[in-house]
């Protein structure tokens, strides 16, 4: 089993899913940051999923800064570029994602390192975008991903669930496939 760790512990047993997520830089308020820090730092009983869910809640919340993945051409971008690293590259076998106005959900299987996959991802998508949005030298992506091994199927549907009705909830559209930049997404 591969294991990391920066800010955050990174397990990714071999041909285990692993639900993954990665958002723009800056997209987090310093003190939502440093408030996560601390609850760490001091081993508070909140758990890992919960800290989770409450970030996701305010990303998908968020009314200001980086939201440049409502840019339909970034967006698409991005879901090329996961749609690539499964059919083309075999990289990973792509169950569910989700590319939202500041972060991107995704669940697959991993055939290559969780490494290599992300900075691939964010590499290709940063350079497009920063294109698109004439940046230069600007961070795009936060450089670091929350990843999640999932370890049953009824956790493996739970967080597919999850990650398609994330534009539900976030009061985007009515139904997960009226949602274009989702894999539950029907023409």
């Amino acid at each position: 089993m591969a294991y990391y760790e920066r800010n955050l512990p990174h397990w990714h047993p071999e041909g285990h899913p692993l639900f993954i997520t990665w958002r723009l830089h800056g997209s987090l308020p310093k003190e939502v940051l440093q408030a996560i820090k601390n609850d760490r730092k001091n081993k508070k009983r909140t758990s890992a999923g919960k800290t989770f869910r409450n970030a996701d809640r305010l990303l998908d919340r968020a009314q200001s800064g980086p939201l440049w993945l409502k840019d339909p051409r970034i967006a698409n971008c991005v879901v090329d570029s996961l749609r690539r690293g499964d059919a083309e590259l075999n990289h990973y076998r792509l169950h569910a994602f989700v590319v939202m106005a500041n972060h991107v959900h995704a669940l697959l299987t991993p055939l290559v390192a969780v490494r290599r996959i992300t900075n691939g991802i964010k590499g290709v998508t940063s350079r497009e975008a920063n294109r698109i949005l004439r940046r230069t030298g600007q961070p795009f992506w936060q450089v670091e991903s929350y990843d999640h091994w999932v370890r049953s199927d009824a956790q493996f549907e739970r967080i597919r669930a999850y990650i398609e009705n994330n534009p539900v909830h976030a009061g985007l559209v009515a139904r997960p496939q009226d949602w274009p930049w989702s894999s539950a997404y029907k023409k």
